[in-house]
């Protein structure tokens, strides 16, 4: 047994330096955010105005636009791995595993964002407010989502997932 050994009987068990997680840089972490941010905004938007525009009650155009949000944030991270030659079901579980707290952390904060905002639901799709407030709620949302999706991705979780099929 070498020394090194004798001191750290768990040496063997060391991780090789090469296979090591390294913190992400805010470069990668923004692009990961913004690619989750593109899928929750259409999702977000749709429902919002879908809401909006059959006079929903506020729950209910918020569930309806969190509901779009996962759909077309898993949808677009899975046209890429399924681009990628990766099979269906595989494609579903590497979404999952990429998007579920970005995704849910975006739609925690732009919609407590939307309905905290006074008169922003019920402003109406004509109305100039409700799509500043929209949109703010977003950027509000990539704020947020930002540094902890760039944690997920330091590691080896969130975007990273999809990182290591490309």
């Amino acid at each position: 047994m070498n020394e090194h050994a004798r001191r750290d009987p768990h040496a063997h068990h060391a991780v090789h330096p090469a296979h090591r997680v390294r913190p992400a840089d805010w470069r990668t972490a923004s692009q990961a955010t913004l690619h989750c941010l593109t899928g929750c905004a259409i999702g977000e938007v749709l429902g919002m105005v879908i809401g909006t525009a059959l006079e929903l009650r506020d729950a209910a155009t918020v569930a309806l636009a969190v509901a779009l949000a996962f759909f077309f944030g898993y949808a677009l991270t899975m046209r890429g791995v399924l681009r990628a030659g990766v099979p269906l079901r595989q494609a579903l579980r590497v979404a999952l595993a990429a998007d579920t707290v970005s995704i849910g952390v975006m739609e925690i904060v732009d919609n407590a964002v939307m309905v905290g905002v006074p008169g922003a639901m019920e402003a109406g799709l004509a109305n100039g407010f409700f799509w500043g407030a929209l949109a703010f709620s977003l950027l509000v949302a990539y704020v947020v989502a930002l540094p902890i999706n760039r944690w997920l991705i330091g590691r080896g979780r969130g975007h990273a997932v999809v990182h290591a099929l490309h």
